[in-house]
C-alpha cells in the first residue's frame, strides 16, 4: 500500500520535467514513505517520452496519451492508476527542495477530518509568491477588484484589503497555516476519497480553471482547503503550458484566451444562477469579448 501517489501531467517540457522529477526523487528517497509517481504525457513532440521511460519502474508509471487531452483529463487518467489515499497533483514545472517534508504534510492532512486538501507556499523563481496558490473564489466583485487593479492599490491597507483584495485573499496572507478557497494545481495535495466524491477534475476545462472548479466542489461538500506555508516549492510558471518558451507574444495571447474561456465555463457552472439574468448576460458577454480579443490579436 502506498502512502502517496503523485500525478504529473507532461507536455513538451522535457528538460523542466526531468529537473522536476529528479528533485522530487531526491526528496522522497530521504523519507520512509511508500510512494508512486505517475506521469501522464499529453502526446509530447519533443523527447519527453523517451526521457520519462528512463525512470520507469513498478513505482514510476509512465502513461502516454495519443493526443493532447488537456490538464484535467490527464490528471483523471493518472488517478486511475493511483493506489494511495493521498494524491498530490504536481505540475511538471514545480521544483521540490530537500527541506520539504512530505510525511509532515500527510500527517497534518490525515489528522484533520474536515480538511480535504492543502498546498504549500508556492514561489516564483524571483522569490515572490505565486499568488495563484492563495486564491478566493472569483465572484463578480472580487474579479472586478482584481482586473481593475483595486486589489493592487489597497493590498497593503488594513481593513480596506478585506474589501478590495479578496481575489487572492490578501487580508489573510501570512506565514501561519490557514484556510483558503483554492490553491493552484501546481501543488495540490488532496485526500483520494474526496477526489472520488467529486468525480475528479471536470474535463470541460482544457487548461486553466480546473483546479478552481475542483476546489469549489470540495467546499460544497463541506470540506476545508488549507494553505500550509511552513514549506515552499518553486513554480517556474508558464513552462507547463502551451510551450516551453512562453515569452512569445502569440503564446501569451493564446494562454490569456484559454484563461478567459475557462473563466466563462466556471461562471456558467457555478455563478450563472446566483445573479440576475441581465447581470450574468453582461458578465458572460465581457468574458466572451475579451476571449475573442486575445484570440484575434495572437495572430
Amino acid at each position: 500500500m502506498y502512502d502517496l501517489s503523485i500525478i504529473i501531467p507532461s507536455y513538451n517540457t522535457n528538460e523542466v520535467t526531468h529537473e522536476c522529477i529528479t528533485l522530487l526523487l531526491n526528496n522522497l528517497k530521504r523519507t520512509t514513505l511508500q510512494y508512486q509517481i505517475i506521469v501522464v504525457d499529453n502526446h509530447s513532440t519533443d523527447n519527453s517520452v523517451s526521457m520519462l521511460k528512463e525512470f520507469q519502474s513498478k513505482d514510476f508509471i509512465v502513461i502516454v496519451n495519443r493526443e493532447n487531452m488537456g490538464y484535467a483529463k490527464a490528471n483523471n487518467i493518472g488517478l486511475k492508476s493511483a493506489k494511495a489515499n493521498m494524491i498530490l497533483y504536481l505540475n511538471s514545472d514545480v521544483l521540490i527542495n530537500r527541506s520539504l517534508i512530505f510525511s509532515q504534510l500527510i500527517q497534518y492532512l490525515s489528522s484533520q477530518p474536515h480538511v480535504a486538501a492543502l498546498t504549500t507556499k508556492v514561489v516564483l523563481p524571483t522569490g515572490k509568491l505565486d499568488m495563484a496558490c492563495h486564491r478566493g473564489f472569483p465572484t463578480i466583485w472580487r474579479s472586478f477588484c482584481y482586473f481593475s487593479k483595486l486589489e493592487y492599490v489597497f493590498r497593503n491597507v488594513p481593513l480596506l484589503n478585506k474589501i478590495f483584495c479578496k481575489y487572492h485573499l490578501i487580508d489573510r496572507l501570512n506565514n501561519t497555516i490557514h484556510e483558503i478557497d483554492s490553491p493552484s494545481g501546481a501543488f495540490f495535495l488532496v485526500k483520494k476519497q474526496v477526489i472520488e466524491k467529486v468525480g475528479g477534475f471536470d474535463e470541460d476545462y482544457f487548461m486553466y480553471g480546473e483546479d478552481l472548479d475542483l476546489s469549489y466542489k470540495i467546499h460544497k461538500l463541506g470540506y476545508k482547503i488549507m494553505y500550509y506555508p511552513l514549506f515552499s516549492v518553486v513554480h517556474l510558471k508558464g513552462q507547463s503550458g502551451f510551450a516551453q518558451n512562453n515569452k512569445h507574444r502569440s503564446i501569451q495571447k493564446k494562454s490569456k484566451a484559454a484563461f478567459f474561456t475557462s473563466m466563462g465555463i466556471f461562471y456558467r457552472k457555478h455563478y450563472n444562477s446566483q445573479y440576475p439574468r441581465f447581470v450574468s448576460n453582461l458578465v458572460l458577454a465581457c468574458i466572451t469579448q475579451t476571449t475573442k480579443l486575445y484570440e484575434k490579436n495572437r495572430h
